[in-house]
């Protein structure tokens, strides 16, 4: 199914866009698979929370995380099924924890202060395939990925709803697992990539 979705996709691609050059089209599948993955996972995990009674719980959670996610970057699974089973258990279990557990208030501020600072340290945390090489763009995303570390902290400490408050604070700690060199180094991947690219 994977490899009729993304050859399809392709031969139209090369039909409408005859002069795109192999790099291009090379971009352009890579995309391809993400998105399909993406749906595809999206339907699974969805579908679990769904049967569990938790899919509106899942679908904010999934929101506020992937806000900090989308600039603080992180590890990639190397297979999709691995992609799959983690994802799984990650945010069914975090979610499902968000719902009932109550956090005090001086944990949370501990945690919170703790997850920024490493956020400040390592984020952003690219991948070999997608390595950010800008000095400009990593510094903007240290920045921005600080600030919105920054603001979940604040808002898990002011926010009376118990869910929200803990997937706020989860949030900032699953992010600082994913761009943990440690993290990097038990998967097997390559960590700070961009430093392949400077002279």
């Amino acid at each position: 199914m994977k490899e009729v979705f993304i050859n399809s996709s392709m031969n139209i691609i090369k039909k409408y866009y005859p002069d795109y050059s192999d790099i291009k089209l090379a971009e352009l599948k890579y995309g391809l698979l993400g998105l399909y993955l993406l749906i595809t996972k999206s339907i699974i995990i969805f579908g679990i929370a769904f049967f569990l009674g938790i899919f509106k719980e899942l679908l904010i959670f999934t929101i506020i995380y992937n806000i900090l996610r989308a600039v603080s970057f992180g590890i990639h699974a190397p297979k999709s099924w691995i992609c799959l089973v983690s994802s799984a258990l990650i945010f069914l279990v975090s979610t499902y924890l968000s719902t009932f557990i109550v956090m005090p208030i001086n944990v949370k501020i501990i945690l919170g202060i703790i997850g920024i600072m490493i956020i400040c340290k390592y984020s952003p945390a690219d991948t070999a395939k997608r390595p950010i090489v800008s000095p400009k763009r990593r510094l903007f995303y240290k920045i921005a990925s600080t600030i919105i570390a920054f603001v979940f902290l604040i808002c898990s400490i002011i926010i009376n709803n118990n869910f929200l408050a803990n997937t706020f604070i989860l949030s900032i700690l699953i992010q600082c697992i994913m761009i943990s060199p440690v993290t990097y180094k038990l998967a097997g991947e390559s960590y700070d990539n961009y430093k392949s690219y400077q002279p």
